[in-house]
């Protein structure tokens, strides 16, 4: 058991794999496994889950920056950049990041046979690109390795033109401070650093940007029961009215973890978790990048580190360590002698 920023994980040493599912807090625990248990007793009624919906929607505004009435729920990041892709005009030209995760970019890919055309530029050319394209989607952390994308220097690209931008802040948020209430849409799950079940994700749509068709118009879009039959069609005003219907056992525990993560000086959990990763850095020679994620190069280092018993993950040909509130110095200690051995 480890306790870090006032919060208690049953979390087992060398547990470095955050950026592919993170591990929750004894509290959401508790929060979920009650609510399983009331679901099991025949207790649950729908609309129990709504006060967790809406509070895992209010700290994800929070995190990030932003409004909540900005904020609609989804329960993946291709299901909700879908709904973007999907509602751009035919022939739009879109700026993608090189080896960007896919749930990303291929939401944009399936609409070529609408002339939608998608191009690849190295991360550092992100900014450079952007103002000839009529829509830029990227990652703010990498998944593959943890670079940042410049959002200062994006945020200058696109200023004063019709480019718009659309962030996943899935391995960022959670760890990286942010304001991104300049952006027009924001992306996030809440499964790896925002230490929530799978099924939890969010989209924030800027109310200048051209409000997208709900494809997946539902009857919680529409504002709850009043809209559970019959037509005409009915959205709730905001983000809310591109809700889809919530999946209630993730969202208890996104409520449960993201309103801890929310209350946190995220300037000290970023010096804390890549600072971690710093310290694996200087051990490879590279300089510190500031990033809560490690790409550790050579054919042999995923095995090295499995064999050592350091839960990693093996992303473009290298090992990929992640370092969250829960690691200590003793993790980098099991990597460095891991990686020496």
């Amino acid at each position: 058991m480890r306790t870090a920023f006032g919060l208690t994980f049953d979390v087992p040493d060398g547990y470095l794999n955050t950026a592919s599912i993170g591990v929750p807090p004894t509290g959401t625990v508790e929060a979920v496994a009650a609510a399983v248990a009331t679901w099991g007793a025949g207790g649950a009624r729908p609309t129990d889950f709504d006060a967790d919906t809406d509070a895992g929607r209010e700290s994800f505004a929070e995190l990030i920056g932003v409004p909540a009435d900005r904020i609609a729920i989804g329960a993946t990041i291709s299901q909700l950049v879908g709904i973007i892709a999907a509602d751009l005009p035919d022939g739009a030209r879109v700026l993608v990041a090189e080896d960007e995760f896919t749930s990303v970019s291929f939401p944009f890919a399936a609409q070529t046979d609408r002339g939608v055309q998608v191009d690849e530029v190295p991360l550092e050319a992100i900014p450079d690109k952007a103002a000839d394209h009529d829509l830029v989607a990227v990652s703010v952390v990498q998944s593959a390795d943890g670079r940042l994308v410049d959002l200062g220097a994006l945020r200058d690209a696109v200023r004063g033109t019709p480019t718009r931008v659309l962030l996943d802040v899935t391995q960022a948020a959670g760890w990286l401070p942010m304001e991104l209430d300049w952006v027009d849409h924001v992306v996030g799950t809440g499964y790896k650093w925002l230490l929530a079940p799978r099924g939890a994700a969010w989209l924030a749509q800027h109310p200048d940007a051209p409000a997208p068709r709900p494809n997946h118009a539902n009857w919680y879009a529409g504002g709850g029961m009043s809209s559970i039959y019959g037509l005409p069609l009915r959205q709730a005003p905001g983000g809310r009215g591109l809700d889809l219907s919530p999946a209630w056992l993730a969202q208890v525990g996104a409520a449960a973890s993201l309103r801890a993560l929310a209350g946190l000086d995220l300037t000290r959990v970023r010096a804390h978790c890549a600072g971690l990763a710093d310290q694996v850095r200087a051990e490879l020679g590279v300089p510190a990048e500031g990033s809560a994620i490690v790409s550790v190069p050579g054919d042999d280092a995923a095995r090295k580190l499995t064999d050592a018993g350091i839960a990693c993950a093996a992303r473009a040909g290298k090992a990929r360590l992640s370092f969250h509130l829960y690691n200590t110095e003793a993790d980098v200690d099991l990597v460095l002698r891991a990686l020496r051995g």
